[in-house]
């Protein structure tokens, strides 16, 4: 991490590992793979203002410091909640601006998040509703146990998704549904989550983990500017016409030819080893 030396990030793998949070707890259940907790069963892991900025200082900071961790694994504590969106407890005794305020905090930690350059998996182990849902959306993709539910269920309260649940659930499931989804605020299955592309495998709930960490540690040993370029190409890609899409492609491709990750695959290949990748 030298090349962070200075930067105040050169120690920060270990740092973020050993805080103590409130609201979160991070591990690294493997190599290279930092696994991400709502931490609060006792509150079904509803999201407060203190977990958006706890969850702000975990994501923000790989936007920099990509060589250390591979992967990020989202969870939830527990065996009954991935995250039951929005403390309302905390939000009765918000004031007009207090409110506002604190969306406007919880919309930077879904933007570090949403452009984290380090592919995301969400492990739904539990309920996922409003911004819990809508936080399992923004990661690059899902998978859930079988006794997970999830709903966007914000216009049965007087409000609205916010968190970029009516863009991420549209996306996945077509708009015709999202907007039954939505304006029904209608709660919906594992099942129907895999069925409509929200998740992309259910398990049963003692094998989620493993599995989900079986895939982090797959991903993990692959080469981390190809995983990066190439998730940058799908996402931005499809944000534009195909043939602007193509181009991205492209140009996403290039930048990736002068590592030296590239130069070690193909030696490795040839050679009949498995390659070292070291992220440069």
């Amino acid at each position: 991490m030298s090349q962070w030396i200075g930067n105040g990030y050169e120690n920060w793998p270990t740092e973020i590992l050993q805080r103590s949070f409130n609201t979160i707890a991070v591990s690294e259940p493997r190599p290279r793979i930092l696994c991400v907790t709502f931490n609060r069963p006792e509150a079904a892991n509803a999201f407060t203002t203190e977990s958006a900025h706890e969850l702000h200082d975990v994501f923000a900071p790989l936007e920099i410091v990509r060589n250390h961790f591979r992967v990020v694994v989202l969870t939830g504590a527990g065996d009954k909640a991935f995250c039951a969106g929005g403390d309302l407890k905390e939000r009765r005794t918000l004031t007009e601006e207090e409110w506002v305020l604190q969306h406007e905090l919880m919309e930077r930690t879904i933007r570090a998040i949403a452009n984290c350059p380090v592919p995301v998996i969400a492990a739904a182990n539990g309920a996922a509703y409003g911004g819990g849902l809508e936080l399992m959306l923004q990661c690059d993709f899902a998978y859930a146990a079988d006794t997970a539910r999830f709903a966007l269920p914000e216009t049965s309260l007087g409000i609205m998704p916010g968190a970029g649940g009516t863009q991420t659930l549209a996306r996945a499931v077509g708009e015709r549904r999202a907007k039954e989804l939505i304006l029904g605020a209608l709660p919906f299955t594992a099942q129907e989550a895999l069925e409509w592309g929200v998740v992309n495998r259910v398990f049963p709930a003692q094998e989620l983990m493993e599995q989900t960490l079986n895939m982090a540690e797959r991903i993990a040993g692959n080469a981390p500017i190809a995983v990066r370029q190439a998730k940058h190409a799908i996402h931005y890609g499809l944000q534009s016409d195909f043939a602007t899409g193509m181009m991205f492609e492209l140009e996403a491709y290039q930048r990736m030819v002068h590592s030296q990750d590239r130069v070690e695959g193909v030696a490795a290949f040839n050679e009949k080893r498995k390659p070292r990748f070291q992220g440069r």
